[in-house]
């Protein structure tokens, strides 16, 4: 993953953080499955990573599929 802000999405259960990492894969929108980072309380422990300049495009991508979601939470990176 390339420099830059970075956009963490949290999921209420690990079905949703899976339903959401196969439709990104199958829809080619970029990110990846990480454990939810300490600073962050979510639901099933499960996030998903991404370059913030990518939000809308994730958000936008997955909404025909409506899936769960919790939390977006964008992390300056230092």
């Amino acid at each position: 993953m390339t420099k830059g802000n970075k956009l963490i999405i949290t999921f209420p259960t690990t079905t949703a953080a899976i339903a959401w990492e196969r439709v990104c894969k199958a829809e080619e929108l970029p990110g990846r499955l990480i454990p939810v980072p300490p600073h962050i309380k979510a639901g099933c422990g499960l996030a998903w990573l991404t370059i913030a300049e990518y939000r809308e495009h994730i958000l936008e991508g997955t909404r025909e599929f409506d899936l769960e979601y919790d939390q977006v939470v964008e992390l300056e990176e230092r």
